[in-house]
């Protein structure tokens, strides 16, 4: 099958690789007609993790049913299914608990699995011909019959989507509150989308590129572009000096300032101080024990000097963590049934497999109007 496979530092190449495969009776396979590229893709792209050469990425997913095992019960072949980026097992004490993002059994190195990820498990991605899917019954999300037509909407299911209302969840967000996104890349577009949907009074995204910015315009939020000066003022002004209800971090451990150079804690002390006192914060940006690239010792452990004295003193809350995206993706599911929904706003290149080393050239430069990747690798287009 054709497969994007790391090579290395920037270099992703399209090649044969062997047929993924069942392998275990619980196992499904899927021929997938949708995968994206993810900005937690890019920091593996940017050597910024320790994956190992010679893995297929991929870890947003979705695609038609072709084969399962013989212990498979409720899917079945012909299914159009999207899959959640965490692999989970489904019954230990965690996936038991709906807490599938850190499953217990399925990485042998740690806690938590996902298809084609730097240390979470030896599990190949997506951005292929075929997927296994482990414990399948489990892990599919079988789409209505609307799933081809909204192909690309319900692809966010596997990944962004979910994650967006994962954080608006952690930062304690309620209808009327006010809510402050950094970061507008997918992600955080998600989060700021989700806020919407879930009657925010106002959502503010902080990003400093303008097609981004315009992107979360687009949607209702208020831009705020760091480049023009302090985003923490920017907010305060436009909050009657208090800071928003509850605030976003969707950027992770490379956050850079405008001339571009990294600090990691960056957003989350501008975050501590654009929260009101007794507001909550959501971090879903990515944030690792290990960075080899890191511009420093303390980042390259993933510690970064916190504001706990501030954080202290006003009295936040702060969640942490991937989404368990089987918590919320068969809601967010209904909501694009419906039409309440339509995240492929964010989409804005549709790509062969073929072109996915160009579609990672331009996003990881954050060309402009590159604001998500879709990618067909087996010629399907909507």
């Amino acid at each position: 099958m054709k497969a994007l496979v790391y090579n290395g530092v920037r270099d992703v190449v399209v090649k044969d690789v062997p047929d993924a495969r069942i392998e275990r009776p619980t196992d499904v396979l899927v021929h997938v007609t949708t995968t994206n590229i993810c900005g937690s893709d890019l920091h593996m792209y940017e050597g910024r993790t320790d994956l190992e050469p010679g893995r297929v990425l991929g870890h947003e997913n979705l695609g038609e049913v072709v084969e399962v095992g013989s212990a498979v019960d409720r899917i079945k072949v012909g299914d159009m299914v999207c899959l959640p980026f965490n692999i989970s097992c489904g019954h230990c004490k965690n996936c038991e608990a709906g807490l599938t993002a850190f499953c217990l059994t399925l990485n042998p190195d740690a806690v938590g699995a996902a298809y084609g990820f730097a240390g979470m498990g030896p599990y190949n991605g997506g951005q292929a011909e075929l997927l296994r899917v482990p414990y399948g019954d489990f892990n599919c999300l079988r789409l209505p019959e609307d799933a081809r037509e909204k192909e690309t909407d319900y692809v966010m299911l596997s990944d962004i989507f979910p994650t967006g209302w994962h954080c608006t969840e952690l930062s304690g967000m309620r209808p009327g509150e006010s809510v402050v996104v950094y970061g507008a890349g997918p992600v955080g577009q998600m989060a700021a989308y989700s806020a919407m949907i879930k009657g925010a009074s106002q959502v503010f995204v902080v990003d400093r590129h303008p097609d981004r910015l315009r992107l979360a315009e687009s949607i209702g939020a208020i831009a705020i572009d760091d480049s023009k000066g302090s985003p923490v003022d920017q907010v305060l002004e436009q909050t009657r000096g208090e800071g928003a209800d509850r605030g976003c971090e969707c950027v992770g451990y490379q956050a850079h300032d405008p001339q571009g150079t990294e600090h990691p804690n960056m957003t989350m002390n501008n975050l501590v101080k654009s929260v009101r006192p007794t507001g909550g914060i959501g971090v879903v940006g990515l944030f690792l024990p290990h960075d080899p690239g890191a511009p420093d010792d303390m980042a390259k452990k993933g510690e970064i000097p916190f504001d706990m004295g501030l954080f202290w003193f006003k009295g936040q809350k702060i969640g942490t963590g991937q989404a368990n995206v089987k918590a919320y993706n068969r809601q967010l599911r209904n909501l694009i049934h419906t039409g309440r929904a339509t995240p492929s706003f964010v989409v804005s290149h549709k790509l062969p497999l073929e072109q996915a080393p160009e579609g990672y050239r331009n996003f990881d430069a954050r060309e402009e109007g590159w604001t998500k990747v879709v990618l067909h690798p087996n010629g399907h287009r909507r």
